[in-house]
């Protein structure tokens, strides 16, 4: 390691550049949103958002307005969608850098007519509908209450403002609820669904550029769901969204993330010495044991103590005991160790380091989250030829 934090996460943009690749293969015809969301997954945002776009993809999508804006202050200028917005907040930073704004309700489509008549130019946006997520989106299903839907309400009212001139709709999309398992009855519904609301918004006379359905898993398993654009964010990095169905190998994909850590400590315990907070773990003979100074502020997950997997000079070990603040223990037996020993904790498993799903296992949750959640004291470095 090169300054103080004993911990690394190594990210290789050229790996990420290759996954958007193996994406747009799987796309079709149709066109890559890179979602770049949440620090790019925990790879970082304008390193990932570069690579992304030297891989083939034409547009990126955040989730957050200071993400959008972080990406323009970059000089990342690229198309960019940006879908969650709360009542209230200024829209105007926004409408003045070129970002998209999804709208799920007619307060979003108000406030960026208001910014746009201010600054005296157009605001885009892109329609977000709700076929049978429940969560973000306007409802695009009829109720028992009346036929009309907040979906046609949302397009009559985006129609009349871009008659105005004020907007222009530029393309309409929806989230899946079941993509990672294709077979799913609901997959082939907000299919059904989707045609239905982008016929609506057509029939409103809303000449859309883009329509686009399909997040990493229904890019990777579903291709007749993917419209004029797909709009992938785990699979970007190299991960699978569906790992009991296919690894990310198989689909070609490369993890982009390596993270390891430098003990801070190796030393001799005796048999039945109870090991960190609770003595949850007691080694049954007399062992080393390896301190390695990361824990659940770093966002390694409480969850995979006594589990989390873990490689030490080539061997497989696991986290013995409680996953610390700051640190946690891995007993190493009798393995010929020192201070500052490097711990990996995963990558890409190339060389048989555990990967990042292997954590998701052991903590009873996804790859997504161990990714995302790593913590911001662990230094991004990021290599690869794109990193010039």
């Amino acid at each position: 390691m090169n300054d103080l934090y004993p911990a690394r996460a190594t990210v290789d943009l050229d790996a990420i550049a290759h996954n958007v690749g193996v994406l747009r293969e799987r796309a079709g015809s149709a066109e890559v949103m890179a979602v770049v969301k949440a620090d790019a997954y925990g790879h970082g945002l304008v390193p990932s958002a570069r690579a992304a776009l030297a891989g083939g993809a034409v547009a990126l999508g955040v989730a957050q307005p200071t993400e959008a804006l972080a990406l323009r202050a970059a000089g990342v200028d690229a198309p960019l969608l940006c879908w969650l917005t709360a009542p209230g907040r200024d829209l105007g930073p926004l409408v003045r850098e070129g970002v998209e704004v999804a709208a799920s309700a007619r307060w979003t489509l108000d406030a960026l007519a208001a910014a746009a008549r201010e600054q005296d130019r157009v605001a885009v946006v892109q329609l977000k509908a709700d076929t049978g997520l429940g969560r973000n989106g306007a409802y695009a299903l009829p109720l028992r209450s009346g036929p009309d839907t907040d979906w046609s309400d949302l397009v009559a009212h985006a129609a009349a403002l871009q008659a105005e001139g004020v907007l222009r709709v530029r393309g309409v999309f929806s989230h899946f609820a079941h993509a990672d398992a294709p077979s799913h009855p609901t997959v082939r519904g907000q299919q059904e669904t989707f045609a239905r609301a982008v016929a609506v918004a057509e029939e409103a006379g809303l000449r859309l550029e883009v329509r686009h359905l399909s997040n990493s898993a229904a890019t990777l398993t579903t291709p007749e769901a993917a419209w004029d654009m797909v709009r992938p964010g785990l699979a970007v990095y190299g991960l699978t969204p569906v790992p009991e169905v296919v690894s990310a190998q198989d689909f070609g994909l490369r993890p982009a993330m390596r993270v390891v850590a430098r003990s801070v400590l190796a030393k001799r315990l005796p048999a039945g010495q109870g090991i960190s907070y609770g003595h949850a773990y007691a080694p049954s003979r007399e062992t080393t044991v390896l301190d390695v100074p990361i824990g659940y502020a770093d966002g390694i997950p409480r969850h995979a103590s006594g589990a989390g997997p873990v490689q030490v000079r080539g061997q497989r070990f696991s986290v013995s005991g409680r996953v610390c603040m700051d640190q946690f223990v891995v007993d190493v037996g009798d393995l010929d160790v020192d201070d500052g020993e490097e711990v990996v904790l995963f990558g890409p498993g190339d060389e048989g380091e555990p990967t990042a799903q292997e954590w998701a296992d052991a903590a009873g949750t996804i790859s997504y989250e161990i990714v995302s959640r790593l913590g911001s004291r662990v230094p991004r470095e990021h290599v690869g030829a794109i990193a010039g």
